[in-house]
């Protein structure tokens, strides 16, 4: 029998392509997607399935080494951000046609946040890329879209997992996946590891290497904004989802991986099979 789910996907960068592979699962499992709202990466995962071309997106991704990675990166430098942000969406509009979200076969949201007064902003009508590049403004990163008097940025911001504005149907359940967060004690644990096999190897150049490099390398002004912004961002996705209760919550968290890692995407979405069925199965032995 066939389960219709309302869907939510969270922002989380690259690490959001994870995304994909839940999808897919819920599919391969008997869920029917009939509305979906998304934030950054989410939306535009979200978009790229509610316009049908998901599957042409993977194939693309597959693309994407470090090098296609840079030639994608339209440089900038302005006093507010480092990448423009054009040249990535008009390459996925290559295979994806922008159309309008209130002729998306199911209904669609994006959230974006308007950095002048601080709210969460909702895409329900207009161009879907308008809304996806709004919704992907990552602060500092990438360039603010401005807009109606609005200067728009990321939707993480706000509203990292947007459970209270998906279309809701007779008869669906809400299901949320939320790859905001990360696996810090794991990701502490890898890190010190190559730190020790750093400081006990033989070879004469990394001794070299081990008297230039300070231990805490990775403890710096970078590192701190990105884990504390991080880590707000996490908090107000735990707390949404403590608010709307979802049927189905797909918490994924990743050591390995970080929110530029979009050369790893087959990688990510087998991350995304995994922990989407393993939740599938833990909710049907909680309900037995």
């Amino acid at each position: 029998m066939t389960q219709d789910i309302a869907l939510v996907l969270s922002s989380g960068g690259a690490r959001g392509l994870a995304h994909i592979g839940a999808i897919e699962e819920l599919e391969n499992n008997g869920y029917r997607i009939t509305s979906i709202a998304g934030c950054s990466m989410g939306a535009l995962i979200g978009g790229v399935y509610a316009a049908g071309k998901l599957n042409e997106f993977r194939q693309w991704m597959k693309s994407i080494d470090r090098k296609r990675m840079l030639e994608l990166t339209d440089f900038s430098f302005s006093i507010n951000h480092l990448v423009k942000g054009t040249r990535i969406i008009e390459a996925i509009m290559e295979f994806v046609p922008d159309i309008n979200i209130e002729e998306l076969p199911i209904p669609y949201c994006a959230i974006a946040t308007d950095w002048k007064n601080g709210r969460e902003v909702v895409f329900s009508s207009g161009s879907l890329f308008k809304a996806i590049r709004a919704s992907i403004s990552l602060p500092s990163f990438y360039e603010p879209v401005k807009r109606d008097g609005m200067i728009l940025i990321d939707g993480g911001v706000t509203n990292p997992i947007p459970l209270n504005r998906v279309a809701r149907h007779d008869g669906d359940i809400l299901v949320g996946v939320d790859v905001s967060g990360h696996d810090y004690k794991g990701q502490w644990e890898m890190e010190h590891e190559l730190t020790e096999r750093r400081k006990h190897s033989s070879s004469l150049s990394q001794k070299i290497l081990n008297r230039l490099i300070p231990d805490d390398l990775e403890f710096n002004h970078y590192t701190m904004l990105s884990r504390v912004s991080s880590l707000m961002i996490r908090q107000n996705s735990i707390l949404m989802a403590k608010l709307m209760k979802p049927d189905l919550l797909i918490d994924i968290q990743m050591a390995r991986y970080g929110g530029f890692d979009y050369d790893k995407s087959e990688k990510l979405i087998a991350i995304g099979h995994q922990k989407t069925l393993q939740a599938i199965q833990k909710m049907k032995n909680a309900g037995k």
